[in-house]
This record gives C-alpha cells, structure tokens and sequence, in this order.
C-alpha cells in the first residue's frame, strides 16, 4: 500500500530525489544523534546522481537544512537561502541540541568517483568524537518522489506500512476488485486510506494537498526574473500569462488555446520549483507541473467540474503512480524522465478520466497511453538544474496526459498493450538505458547545449 500522502508531498524544489529526500535523510539523523552527546564533527558525502547533479539540485542546501532540524514540508522557502548562506558564512552549524563547526565546502564532499552499489542516489552521514573517532553511520538511498530508505534495505523499499482491505499489487488485480466489488478505483483507494488515518484527517490532508498545487499555479503566474543557476534561465510563465489573458478581448481564438493555459500552468509550476518554492511532489519535484496542471484544466475548462471529482482524480492517480512505484521506479536517476514526467503523465490521465465520469478500463487505458508514448525519456538536465529540458517537458507532459485521456474515453476500453505491461516495459527500458542518460548530466541535451 503506497498512501495518496506518500505519493502526493508538500515540499520545497527543486528535486524530491536531490533535495526533499537528501533533506529527511539529514534531519533523520540530526534526530538520531541526540543519543551521542560527544559528537564534534559531522561528514556527508554524496554520491552518484547526488555527487553529479548536486549542486545544480540543491543538495548540500537541502542537507544543511536536515541537520538544522527543518523538513521540507515545514521549512519557509523564502527564509531558506538565508539559513544555509549563515552556516556558510560562519562554518557554524546549529543542530536541533547542540552547535558544531561545520564548513560545507569541506564537509560536504561530492563523490563522482565512488560507485554507489544499490542506488545510484545515495547519501551517507558520519559522525566524528573530537578525537577523529567515528560515533555514528548512516548510509541512505533517496529513490525518487522524496521516499528515502536505510542501503541496506533499498531493495525492500515497498512494504505494507498497516492491514488495508485491498492489496493493490498490479493493474490487473486493480480490475480485479473493482469487477468484483463495484468499486471504482477512487473508492478502493480510499477505502485503504481509511485503514491508514481518520476521514477527516484524508479529507484535511487532500485539502491541503491541492490547496499547495493550486497556489503553486497561482504564484508562479505572477512571479517574474531569473531562476537560480548559472544558466540565468528567465521566467516566462507571467508573460504567457498577460497575454493569454489579452487573448480573451479578441473575436477571434484559436481552439487549441486550451492547451495553451495548460502549459502554462505545468510552466509556472516547475519555474516555482526551480526557483526552490513550496510545491507538491507529483509524484517528484521534477515532474512536479503535471498532475496540477491537468487538474486545474479539469477544474476550470470541463463542465460540471466538482471538488468531490477532484478527489476522486487524485485518488485514481494515487492508485496508477502507486503501481509504477512498486513495480518500476519513480526516480530519474533510476530509470530517466519517464519515471517521472512519464509516471505523472499516467497518474494525471488516469485522474482526468475518472473525474470525467471513465470507467475502469478507459482509465486504465488513459494511465497506458500516458506513459507508452514517454517510453525512453532520457533525464539529462542542463547544467544539473531542473529547468531546460524539465520545465517545458512537464507543459508537454500535462498535453499528453489530457490527450490520452480524452483518447481513452472516445473508446470503450479495449486496448492491445496492457498497463501492467508499459510498466514493464518502462522498467527494463530504463536497466537498460545508459546511466549517461540518468540525471548525471553526463549525456544527451546536458552536454549538446553550448553553455554562454
């Protein structure tokens, strides 16, 4: 059982994998050292996919503020660059018990040499005495979507976390229950979500949820300048913005205008993101436009759009990026960008469709199609920052998410290639894509953009 909120986090950008999970990771063990009073020194090494595209994710930002004792769903984004540029300037770091000296250009070391063996997003912590002696150890693995895990039991990362009226292993056992008790998939996913925590509590938490993607939309449409990096990549969602709404005077529109509004939305998400704004992982930060964007399309394009759709299309999608956690990955250092802007490709199709009144097998469907044709989508951000290609491929993704579904409901359900089967084929593609391709920033767009 992956919980609608393991999924669905209220965090910071830019990376769930690079900064949401490495920012647990950190404050984890910050808690864990309260029972060692002698510790003088702490180390973190960083390596694969974190040590590559580190800094340009914000990584050691994201560590420091773990070891402070914030959590990104807590933390003030606008407060945070204050915080980390104190503990640079005064090699000082404030523990939540106690202050050690701390110099991040030394004690955050970025390993590019160093293989990681199980995940190739991994951090590890060490705790030094002040006689150089090591009181602590803690090696993590981030894989994807914020979700972190002990290395030694990466492998077990998916467990049942309480007893849930339905085991949802695979698609095919999905159609199962729902042909068998008439559920929808939105229904059988909250009746697990029961299992887990009180009603009002779900119904807070979703609130909450879209609530944050919502404003995520809202602020990004009005924010202007530069977006952190050296690429100096300027923000155009205002712009699009103040024309489309110019647009609405004129007697004349074209009809794909639509598409258009969605792809500012999913832009003006992912430019928050990359500027380290308060965001929902959806079901990572990289991908993070996809889901909102065709959420707020339902909400302000479909006739008859109701809050109770909402929640059934966040639940729906809950169910499609839960199966492609289980039995795939959810992580661009794993398996490339279709693990992200693919997965919330499926998961918003599948959303759409149900909230548009689907039944399960075009939802089933809509998720199918969504991510058979991201198939292969390399993860090679320029410069190691989450902006060029990933803030134009989740308007791009938010598109073909609204066009699979709307494919899917034109049919009756029947389709050739299975959900379950994509997600295989998802699985493999990325073993066997190379980890050039793998937010190393090592191939692909990464290294054929002449950099000025």
């Amino acid at each position: 059982m992956i919980s609608l909120f393991e999924l669905f986090k209220i965090g910071i950008g830019p990376s769930s994998s690079h900064t949401v999970g490495p920012m647990r990771a950190a404050h984890d063990f910050a808690v864990a050292l309260r029972a060692c009073p002698d510790v003088a020194r702490i180390e973190v090494t960083l390596l694969g996919s974190l040590a590559w595209t580190g800094v340009g994710h914000a990584t050691d930002k994201a560590v420091i503020l773990g070891l402070m004792g914030y959590l990104p769903d807590t933390v003030d984004p606008d407060m945070a660059d204050e915080l980390v540029a104190h503990v640079r300037a005064a090699h000082r770091l404030s523990l939540p018990d106690r202050t050690l000296s701390f110099d991040p250009a030394s004690d955050i070391i970025f390993d590019r040499v160093t293989v990681p063996p199980v995940h190739p997003n991994t951090v590890q912590f060490i705790a030094y005495n002040a006689a150089g002696e090591q009181v602590a150890c803690q090696r993590i693995c981030s894989i994807g979507g914020g979700f972190i895990v002990a290395e030694a039991h990466a492998h077990d990362a998916v467990v049942a976390t309480a007893d849930v009226p339905f085991e949802i292993t695979s698609a095919r056992d999905l159609l199962e229950i729902t042909r068998r008790t008439g559920l929808t998939i939105a229904e059988i996913v909250l009746a697990n979500e029961r299992a887990l925590r009180p009603e009002h509590e779900i119904t807070a938490g979703i609130d909450r949820i879209i609530a944050t993607m919502m404003g995520c939309v809202d602020r990004g449409m009005h924010q202007q300048g530069v977006l952190p990096g050296r690429l100096a990549v300027r923000r155009r969602a205002a712009a699009i913005y103040d024309r489309l709404k110019g647009d609405r005077f004129r007697n004349v529109r074209a009809a794909h205008e639509v598409m258009d509004w969605v792809s500012l939305y999913a832009i003006a998400v992912n430019e928050e993101n990359a500027a380290g704004g308060r965001i929902v992982t959806a079901p990572t930060n990289g991908a993070a436009g996809v889901v909102p964007a065709v959420l707020r399309y339902y909400r302000d394009f479909c006739p008859g759009a109701t809050p109770e759709r909402e929640y059934d299309f966040l639940l729906t999608a809950t169910a499609v990026g839960g199966l492609f956690k289980r039995n795939a990955s959810i992580s661009g250092a794993e398996v490339g960008c279709q693990g992200e802007v693919g997965v919330a490709c499926s998961m918003a199709a599948a959303g759409l469709a149900a909230a548009l009144g689907g039944n399960v097998q075009q939802i089933e469907n809509a998720a199918e199609i969504g991510m058979e044709h991201h198939l292969g989508m390399t993860c090679d951000p320029v410069g190691g920052l989450v902006q060029i290609p990933c803030i134009e491929r989740n308007a791009f993704g938010a598109v073909k998410a609204i066009n699979a579904a709307s494919l899917a409901m034109r049919g009756d359900g029947t389709h050739f290639v299975s959900l379950d089967q994509v997600i295989v084929t998802m699985r493999e593609t990325g073993a066997d894509m190379s980890s050039r391709y793998k937010e190393t920033s090592q191939g692909g767009l990464a290294v054929g953009f002449p950099e000025c």
